[in-house]
């Protein structure tokens, strides 16, 4: 069964700062970070003030900041949750279960949380695109626990491989995983076409199966 995540409000959350976090997000998720400016980013959130950013946010990257650790929490609530789950149950007994716990909490956040979720897959490869170190560099191992988890189990799945091979593995695997959601989340957000295969349920199914697949080959 999956988790569904407690509301984590933001402290001074006004409806002007949840605008313009929900118009940035998209707009980092649908264009990329750098050529996004705050300007635009206040423009699209129907705020007179160009300096609207600024003034709730302070700079840039501080609104950049604020958006990646909002989903990060959210996620790590609802991966943690999945994960006592399988462990209270002896598991992960599998490396299907394992990479289960990575991709369905990222998936079902996007898909469920229209306030925080909706472009976050996108937004996190754009992210890591303009700068690969930014996540470490800013969550500094807070709301990663869980997914640390998931890949100590994986490790432990995986006997037979030597470490390096291992590490070599799991980030073959996080960037396989992370690049399909992005895109399923892309798809499922166009509402011009209906893209049957996208939506599907066996969809996530088989990225799960695939991914364990990758790990074992």
């Amino acid at each position: 069964m999956q988790a569904q995540s407690e509301p984590l409000a933001t402290n001074n959350d006004s409806d002007t700062r949840r605008a313009l976090k929900r118009v940035a997000r998209r707009l980092f998720a649908e264009r990329g970070i750098r050529p996004v400016s705050v300007r635009e980013i206040a423009r699209e959130a129907g705020q007179r003030n160009q300096g609207a950013v600024a003034y709730h946010f302070g700079t840039k990257e501080a609104l950049v900041v604020e958006l990646l650790t909002e989903g990060a929490e959210r996620i790590e609530t609802r991966r943690r949750a999945m994960l006592d789950a399988m462990e209270a149950e002896g598991g992960p007994t599998t490396l299907e279960e394992a990479v289960k716990a990575i991709v369905m909490p990222s998936a079902s956040f996007s898909d469920e949380d229209s306030e925080y979720g909706s472009h976050f897959n996108r937004f996190l490869l754009q992210l890591d695109a303009a700068d690969p170190r930014f996540v470490d560099r800013h969550l500094e191992g807070r709301w990663s626990v869980a997914y640390q988890r998931c890949l100590d189990h994986i490790r432990r799945l995986m006997p037979g491989m030597s470490r390096a091979d291992q590490n070599r593995r799991l980030l073959f695997l996080g960037a396989y995983v992370s690049g399909l959601l992005a895109k399923r989340e892309e798809m499922m957000a166009d509402a011009a076409q209906a893209h049957p295969t996208w939506r599907a349920p066996a969809t996530l199914a088989d990225i799960i199966r695939t991914g364990s697949a990758l790990l074992k080959a």
